[in-house]
């Protein structure tokens, strides 16, 4: 009896103290999403590659750390990378920039025929890429965008290099709260993407020029 009494004593401490560690667990902060924001832009009159062209593939960035995930990287400090709390994007930033790439690649209409890496499909030329960059920084006490990536062009059946190139782009942010920091990010991110389908384009045009009969 009194065994019992002694046991029915210890679950009961037992519940109190898991009841007492229940309300002492900090509630989670709600989080805002945001979305990479775009400019709505009319279609440009551009001449489209050669027919029968070069298939190419675009592959999702590759990025590390803060960069791969969903948090929005601040820098107020150099080389100090924080997070502002409370904010999200809404899709990892790699995966956000690829959009982003994709959007700008079929907007423009020069290259015809454009994959990105989930497809099953074959591919002549494929755009690989490093996100290096995508903070905000400040500068005299005023966030701005920062968005760097290290693009290459290669060539899928021999694994050749064709070209690579740094694109950089900087937007400083109309105020100092995380909505006008979204803003400068989308305009920094439209700028990029564009440079890049221009530098693609011309480098693809330069290959079919020196292959003619390979495609």
């Amino acid at each position: 009896m009194r065994t019992r009494q002694r046991f029915t004593r210890l679950l009961s401490i037992a519940a109190l103290g898991l009841l007492s560690a229940c309300t002492l667990m900090p509630q989670s902060d709600p989080v805002t999403l945001y979305d990479l924001p775009a400019q709505s832009r009319e279609s440009p009159l551009h001449n489209a590659l050669a027919s029968g062209g070069p298939t190419l593939r675009l592959a999702t960035p590759s990025a590390g750390g803060l960069l791969d995930g969903t948090r929005i990287v601040v820098v107020p400090t150099p080389n100090q990378p924080q997070v502002y709390q409370g904010a999200r994007w809404a899709d990892a930033t790699p995966v956000l920039m690829r959009n982003r790439f994709i959007d700008a690649f079929q907007a423009d209409g020069r290259i015809t025929r454009l994959i990105h890496a989930d497809t099953p499909l074959s591919a002549d030329l494929e755009l690989t890429s490093d996100l290096r960059a995508f903070q905000s920084e400040y500068r005299d006490g005023r966030p701005e965008a920062v968005i760097r990536l290290d693009a290459r062009l290669i060539d899928t059946r021999t694994r050749q290099l064709v070209a690579s190139q740094r694109f950089t782009q900087q937007q400083p942010a109309d105020g100092t709260d995380i909505a006008a920091v979204v803003d400068a990010f989308g305009l920094a991110a439209d700028r990029l993407a564009q440079d890049l389908v221009d530098w693609s384009v011309e480098q693809m045009a330069s290959q079919q020029e020196r292959q003619p009969q390979s495609r």
